[in-house]
């Protein structure tokens, strides 16, 4: 089987690739960087485009489909716009059999009207602007399905991680060391709410499995899947298992932890907390898999947060220059910490239960 990746190399599908070319898939990568060959797994190919000048990517495709034949299978990996989406539907029309466009999890309806999330639940999120640009792709597909027979299939994954992610709500995106750093060392951290709302954390490779088991199924066509494992978590827990990966007693973290409402994040900085708290991590994350389990009998999750947290501090560790840490958003977290705690201080001053000196 013949199969593209726009992208192939970022933290889900770095896991994907390996998988289809250990299957015996033919794949070729399309990236923009000269860096990607490198990360590429051996056996797959590397076509060099800027996906944003179309007239170029087409160019590319068509010499690469005249070379080697058409694509069973493109995953668009980095489409993040309806237009986009509707330059791929021209695009691919006639270069491929299933256009499967990665999506997200955030899309679903939120704050959701029951805890488990399945296929069937609306797509309405008002809180992410990148979450309601998904839902508009998805739409862009739904018609293009309609109206051409454009063959998509739609795949929804939730907060996956791999050896380069710490998975906390409230990390730091360039330097995830910094989020540890702090865990380590003894300093204070935000928790978002009380750290109960549930979570589900999913293993790149685990979900390679389930994108790679879609890839020429002709009953994926047409449709959507949730793809997450069932490593269902608190956000308590989660800080517990990065805690005791560099050593930090659950005690330790519990007390190092300052427990700030969603709501309130929200209001002192909406860019960084509206959408990523409001939009998604202050919800339950559960989600119900049994749709995409019926037409890929092999996904079967089994890797668990509480050990994987310790490959990925294992491969910080072993470079050096993963362990960065942002001074810059250290400090916005100690203001933000040191703001609440007075405030809070001040409104239980009038308690009869507050303590006394």
């Amino acid at each position: 089987m013949r199969v593209l990746f726009i992208g192939g190399t970022g933290l889900i599908s770095s896991a994907c690739s390996p998988l289809a070319v250990e299957r015996g898939m033919d794949l070729t990568l399309v990236n923009r960087g000269q860096s990607a060959k490198a990360d590429a797994p051996a056996g797959a190919r590397v076509l060099h485009a800027d996906i944003h000048d179309v007239d170029a990517l087409r160019e590319v495709l068509r010499a690469d489909v005249e070379a080697h034949g058409r694509y069973d299978a493109v995953v668009q990996w980095i489409c993040f716009t309806p237009d986009h989406a509707r330059q791929d539907v021209e695009t691919f029309a006639d270069l491929t059999d299933q256009y499967v466009f990665i999506s997200s999890a955030s899309a679903y309806q939120t704050p959701p009207e029951h805890f488990v999330t399945t296929e069937q639940v609306p797509l309405v999120n008002p809180f992410w602007q990148y979450s309601r640009d998904k839902a508009a792709i998805e739409a862009v597909l739904r018609e293009a399905g309609r109206e051409s027979n454009f063959p998509f299939t739609i795949v929804r994954p939730s907060h996956t991680y791999g050896y380069s992610e710490i998975p906390l709500a409230i990390a730091a995106w360039d330097a995830p060391w910094t989020a540890v750093d702090r865990i380590e060392s003894g300093k204070k951290f935000i928790v978002h709410g009380d750290g109960t709302s549930l979570w589900t954390l999913t293993d790149h490779r685990d979900f390679a499995v389930g994108l790679v088991g879609l890839l020429g199924n002709p009953k994926a066509l047409g449709e959507d899947f949730t793809i997450t494992s069932d490593d269902v978590l608190t956000w308590n827990q989660i800080h517990e298992y990065v805690g005791a990966a560099v050593g930090v007693s659950a005690e330790a973290v519990a007390a190092q932890s300052v427990f700030i409402p969603s709501t309130l994040l929200a209001q002192y900085d909406p860019e960084a907390f509206e959408g990523p708290l409001l939009g998604d991590k202050a919800n339950a994350g559960v989600f119900d898999t049994s749709k995409l389990r019926a037409i890929v009998p092999d996904f079967n999750p089994t890797r668990r947060f509480k050990d994987g947290i310790h490959e990925s501090i294992a491969w910080h560790r072993a470079d050096p220059s993963r362990l960065t840490v942002d001074a810059e958003t250290n400090a916005r977290w100690d203001q933000l910490i040191d703001r609440y705690e007075q405030a809070t201080a001040a409104f239980l001053g009038d308690s009869p239960h507050a303590p006394r000196d």
